[in-house]
């Protein structure tokens, strides 16, 4: 069954279905039909069909809720020890250099939980967990940032020249006579 925008059942909305799986249990076991069931309980006999089906395979065990599709994999320990090795760092695990990218945690990931996640679920758990999406600044390793503001403040200044005011005869529209 699919739901509108992406939602699904509550607990409580899953716990109500599963009692109504349960009362179909009861009727199987009286020896009802798939139509009677499916009559009573007030449901389509192809879901009845499979539930019976699902109870003879596997019993009562076989219609209980399985919990919310998609739920996080990683316990709260697991997370925690997560944001732990994230925080080392990416060269304490072997990249060679000091940025996490998704592909990148998705393998720490597998490496110390034996857990496989998407690249787009890694950032679900981490977006989850409050970790923010973050653009790297691009700057040189020999970048002297004191060098630089020197060079601005004193050398700057001569390179530039002083600035023109627009008055006629610059380059300004307004020259006299230009009409």
């Amino acid at each position: 069954m699919r739901y509108a925008q992406g939602g699904g059942l509550t607990d409580a909305e899953r716990a109500a279905r599963e009692q109504i799986r349960l009362q179909a249990v009861v009727r199987f076991e009286a020896g009802k039909t798939n139509r009677e069931v499916a009559a009573a309980l007030r449901g389509s006999e192809r879901s009845v069909e499979r539930w019976r089906r699902a109870w003879r395979e596997y019993g009562q065990g076989g219609i209980l809720s399985q919990g919310p599709p998609g739920r996080p994999r990683l316990s709260e320990t697991q997370i925690a020890r997560l944001e732990r090795e994230l925080e080392r760092g990416p060269l304490a695990h072997g990249w060679a250099d000091q940025r996490w990218t998704l592909a990148r945690i998705k393998t720490l990931i597998g490496r110390l939980f034996h857990v496989s996640y998407t690249v787009e679920g890694t950032w679900r758990v981490l977006k989850r967990h409050g970790w923010s999406w973050q653009q790297p600044v691009r700057r040189a390793i020999e970048r002297d940032d004191d060098a630089v503001e020197v060079w601005k403040r004193e050398t700057w200044p001569r390179v530039r020249g002083p600035r023109r005011s627009a008055m006629p005869g610059s380059s300004s529209r307004t020259k006299p006579g230009s009409r």
